[in-house]
């Protein structure tokens, strides 16, 4: 009798906050004032993962010049001990797709079901329809997140923030697709450096050294999952992708 005894609290109290993060809520709202126009404080230093015994050493963010300009060098790199995500708990998962591909798609981290590739649970299967529906398939884009593990909660931490935004960058760089969708908000902060509200309805362009992508922001497919009501506008979003639509 009563309530459900074997009710996953847990697992709805994540999927809550991953709803609102791809809203665009990543702050509490705070009860003293806060001064929104202050500088943002500088990231913190990345502590990379050490041998049993010994001190982690504090060390500094990649440079562009730092990372591999080989498409294959970086890939591996990625998911190496240099990266900000290095010391997090977790499996790597790695970019597919041509890396020649016309259309590249960010999304923001792994998600809690993938197995060994990104987007390989519930929501993944949601993408593979959105492709269906533009006449693609996983084989045609280059697939890639800006975070290789799954942070905590699923919200990307905002002192490494600005190191995966450059490496996400450099990544569409050595791409360089025509078109780059970027799925969730913290794609869109990296890329677009702008929420993912303000940054939907128009075609951008991300430039990088061998040219310019043009760049739609649209709803992840874990948040469509949650809320399918915003399928249509993420329909609008694929169209205008696709340049079937006005920007």
């Amino acid at each position: 009798m009563g309530a459900d005894q074997n009710l996953a609290w847990h697992a709805l109290a994540a999927s809550a906050l991953d709803w609102w993060h791809d809203a665009g809520v990543d702050t509490l709202v705070d009860d003293l004032p806060r001064d929104w126009l202050a500088p943002l404080p500088l990231p913190m230093p990345i502590v990379a993962p050490s041998p049993a015994g010994q001190t982690a050493v504090p060390v500094s963010a990649p440079t562009t010049a730092e990372m591999p300009h080989i498409l294959a060098e970086f890939l591996n790199w990625r998911t190496g001990a240099a990266v900000p995500e290095a010391a997090w708990s977790g499996v790597s998962f790695a970019a597919t797709g041509p890396e020649n591909a016309d259309l590249m798609v960010l999304v923001d981290c792994p998600e809690r079901d993938d197995g060994e590739t990104l987007l390989s649970g519930p929501a993944g299967r949601l993408f593979d329809r959105m492709l269906a529906a533009i006449g693609l398939t996983r084989d045609q884009i280059h697939l890639a997140s800006v975070c290789a593990k799954r942070p905590t909660a699923g919200r990307v931490q905002r002192e490494v923030e600005a190191q995966l935004a450059a490496i996400a960058q450099h990544h569409v760089g050595l791409i360089a697709p025509k078109r780059l969708l970027v799925l969730g908000n913290a794609a869109s902060r990296a890329i677009l450096a702008t929420e993912l509200p303000d940054a939907r309805g128009r075609l951008h362009e991300f430039n990088h050294k061998t040219g310019k992508s043009g760049t739609v922001a649209s709803f992840h497919p874990r948040f469509l999952l949650e809320k399918p009501a915003a399928k249509a506008e993420a329909w609008k979003d694929l169209q205008m992708l696709m340049g079937k639509t006005d920007a």
